[in-house]
């Protein structure tokens, strides 16, 4: 019997991107559809907790733009697929989509990349520095968090990582 495959979403930097071909997506946690996820938000679709999930590495993806200066201001979301053996229980909480990572993730995993346009570059820029304030709920920061939040992030497929990473780095 194979191992069922679970959709995780891994917060992201340009820099982690340009290692994801040799060595893997290499991160702790990720987001997923989490069974407290769903009993938190009960009346949601699949989609609408698909899409809660992401916008959730996508904020993570700020907190790795803070810890990284020299990377470019751009959030980036690898929607991958996993086994779920390979995808360890999150904190359990009500309303969390975190899971922990067992492993890197390998790039023939990799579904789906997400990466802000340039369009996002300045009001990312701002958001990546307030991003641990507006955690603490300062109102300000989170206004400025909420502007970054209004990018969508443009979809790439896997197979045009190196176009991508030759156009954002």
């Amino acid at each position: 019997m194979t191992d069922q495959l679970v959709r995780v979403y891994v917060p992201a930097t340009v820099p982690m991107l340009a290692r994801l071909r040799e060595h893997g997506l290499d991160a702790a946690r990720a987001h997923a559809v989490t069974p407290g996820l769903r009993e938190w938000y009960a009346e949601g679709d699949e989609e609408e907790l698909e899409y809660v999930a992401f916008t959730r590495a996508a904020q993570d993806a700020l907190q790795l733009l803070r810890a990284d200066p020299a990377a470019p201001r751009r959030r980036v979301v690898v929607s991958a697929d996993l086994p779920a053996s390979a995808v360890g229980r999150g904190d359990g909480e009500l309303g969390s989509s975190t899971v922990a990572l067992a492993a890197p993730v390998p790039v023939s995993a990799v579904a789906a990349i997400h990466v802000d346009g340039g369009d996002a570059v300045q009001d990312v820029a701002a958001a990546a520095e307030v991003v641990t304030e507006a955690l603490a709920g300062d109102p300000d920061a989170q206004f400025t968090v909420d502007g970054a939040e209004d990018h969508e992030l443009e979809w790439y497929d896997v197979t045009e990582l190196d176009v991508l990473l030759r156009t954002v780095s």
